[in-house]
């Protein structure tokens, strides 16, 4: 269920930006980068550019566009 959360005007105009880059809403945006920033927290080890193609890859396999590697097969 959608939920109203007030952000700043600058987190909401530099969000508008990303946004339009990325082929995204502005609330998408900022969903995002929640997301993001939620995985990075949770694994403090990994760089935020391998977070970011994690997330990427698993998206891809949701979508049917890849299949997701099985470690141990193919050897």
């Amino acid at each position: 269920m959608p939920k109203a959360v007030k952000i700043s005007d600058e987190l909401a105009n530099t969000a508008a930006i990303f946004a339009g880059v990325e082929g995204r809403s502005v609330a998408g945006q900022v969903e995002y980068w929640a997301k993001l920033g939620r995985v990075a927290d949770e694994n403090a080890d990994l760089p935020v550019s391998l977070i970011k193609e994690i997330l990427i890859a698993r998206a891809q396999v949701r979508s049917g566009l890849k299949t997701p590697y099985v470690f141990g097969e193919g050897e």
